[in-house]
């Protein structure tokens, strides 16, 4: 008897224009995240700082929230329960030690409303040019460890998800340390001048070399603070081909994640297995 293979798995990729107002930003999401689980999703991911783009960096401090306990926290918990999706949370500011600086942090919650992963940005963005200048080490603790999960769908398909955050993206060894994500998860808020430079080159990078669907989420448009986000939310396959994508504006971009497609691929170019360092 031939066994059934692994039945195609509805994702989405929630773009935002975050403002400065979190109950704004909250009343946003829930509507794009109604929105992606109309539309079949199982699991929605949201971008980098849905929750709060801030006048200035010190704002994401004020709004720091105990872990495990917070408005937006039971936001993500509620909404995940509602709809009964796997809900990606990306990010929220978690509190530290040092009152001056918080843990960048994607949080994941199950169907049921129960957290099942978390992950801190590791890698904070420096970048100088022109007026543009940014350096999250000022208010960002950067994280340390990788962090994948487990995602079951509805009809039994299992996923092996790595979780990175926006900066991230530029550093391969990063997702090599997953050890074989069938799916990457990138929430983003990459600056309009780096993300028209390098955002689909890298993305379509760390598909290619992990065989790995990539779902990235992204800020997409101008904020309040003046920010341009590039936006751009897309999923791409494990052959590096775009699935869906969106290019700015509030939305959600929706696709399916094919396991017989990650296994033909790492099947007939098994690089994978022709690793030496």
């Amino acid at each position: 008897m031939t066994a059934t293979a692994p039945a195609p798995v509805r994702v989405a990729a929630v773009q935002m224009v975050s403002t400065a107002s979190l109950p704004a930003n909250l009343a946003a999401a829930e509507s794009l995240i109604a929105q992606a689980a109309a539309g079949g999703a199982e699991l929605v991911a949201l971008p980098e700082y849905f929750c709060l783009m801030g006048m200035k960096d010190e704002d994401k401090v004020a709004a720091r929230e105990t872990d495990g306990s917070g408005p937006v926290q039971d936001f993500l918990a509620a909404q995940a329960q509602r709809h009964q999706i796997t809900l990606v949370g990306g990010t929220v500011p978690l509190a530290t030690e040092a009152p001056q600086r918080v843990r960048n942090s994607v949080l994941v919650y199950g169907p049921g409303g129960e957290r099942i992963a978390r992950y801190d940005k590791i890698h904070l963005f420096n970048f100088r040019k022109d007026a543009e200048s940014y350096d999250e080490a000022r208010t960002i603790e950067p994280g340390a460890q990788v962090s994948t999960f487990r995602f079951s769908s509805r009809a039994g398909t299992s996923l092996k998800v790595g979780l990175s955050v926006c900066y991230d993206l530029r550093f391969p060894e990063l997702y090599r340390a997953m050890a074989q994500p069938d799916l990457i998860l990138v929430p983003a808020a990459f600056t309009a001048t780096t993300g028209r430079a390098h955002w689909t080159t890298l993305l379509k990078a760390r598909a290619i070399e992990n065989l790995a669907y990539v779902l990235a989420p992204a800020q997409g448009g101008r904020h309040e603070n003046g920010r341009a986000t590039y936006g751009h939310s897309v999923l791409i396959d494990a052959w590096g081909a775009v699935v869906a994508e969106r290019d700015e504006g509030a939305g959600v971009v929706i696709g399916e994640v094919d396991p017989h497609l990650i296994a033909t691929v790492r099947s007939n170019l098994p690089a994978l297995t022709h690793r030496v360092m």
